[in-house]
């Protein structure tokens, strides 16, 4: 059976307290001499440790692992903090690889204006769509706010703006700010689809998800613009290609196939010319 002696080395840091009745030269010399100081201890720290076997006259052994520097723990807190900038460094790559590039608006876009009254606050919506019909960006104008509210509210647009451009889904701002509240709030004048809102936010938001996200359960009223299923020739889909091309999609909230029937006039004439 082995025998080994293992020796550890602590550093300890303390300070003695000492009372005096008067505070001159003669009662600083004796501190050094009395031992009526109380010891508080402030920190201790292992230095070293040595391990060695018992009736072995040869060299201590010391294992690598068993080594501590003159810092205590110094080695671990290196490594602590390599192994934060190595995880810090690989988050920020992820993060990056997911925001991805910036989806600029094209320099002439489609989108609408909706103008809607909440109380006496004027609010003009306007939007910005990709080629695609994709929503990208928004403007929002109020009337009667100050200047400072104008700004708040001007530069919230160009915030959710850029937010879309980078590719965060229409979904995410819809959940944030729907039902928020603040005035002016009360009855909305101006939407057939929105009767009330809680807030600029809560209507701003609501009618972004009727228009472009098709949430119906959020509007108030049901749509106007049902269509009953028809067969569709190839006439038919080439009309509604046009539609698509030219016309808002947050303008018709979605319903080409309504407005390809309005055009049935115009779908008339130019067979008649063909």
């Amino acid at each position: 059976m082995k025998k080994f002696l293992v020796e550890t080395y602590y550093t300890c840091t303390f300070k003695t307290v000492h009372k005096l009745d008067e505070l001159n030269d003669q009662e600083l010399a004796k501190i050094d001499t009395r031992n009526d100081g109380e010891v508080e201890v402030i920190e201790v720290r292992l230095n070293n440790r040595k391990t060695k076997r018992i009736g072995d006259k040869s060299k201590n052994i010391t294992p690598e692992s068993e080594k501590i520097d003159n810092l205590g723990i110094k080695n671990d807190k290196k490594s602590l903090i390599d192994n934060n900038v190595k995880r810090d460094q690989e988050l920020a790559k992820k993060i990056k690889g997911q925001l991805g590039e910036r989806f600029k608006m094209p320099d002439r876009r489609k989108g609408y204006i909706q103008k809607s009254s909440i109380g006496e606050h004027k609010i003009y919506l306007h939007t910005g769509e990709y080629n695609d019909g994709r929503i990208g960006e928004i403007f929002i104008d109020t009337n009667k706010e100050g200047e400072l509210v104008k700004a708040l509210m001007n530069n919230f647009a160009i915030a959710i703006s850029l937010g879309l451009q980078y590719g965060v889904p229409l979904e995410e701002f819809v959940d944030a700010y729907i039902d928020t509240k603040f005035e002016p709030s009360g009855k909305v004048d101006g939407n057939d689809r929105i009767l009330s809102a809680t807030s600029i936010l809560d209507y701003v938001f609501r009618e972004l998800a009727i228009s472009y996200l098709g949430k119906e359960e959020l509007a108030h009223t049901p749509s106007i613009s049902g269509v009953k299923d028809q067969v569709t020739t190839e006439n038919d889909d080439k009309f509604l290609k046009i539609v698509k091309d030219i016309t808002s999609k947050g303008f018709v909230r979605s319903n080409y196939e309504q407005k390809l029937v309005d055009l049935s006039d115009i779908r008339i004439k130019i067979k008649s010319k063909n």
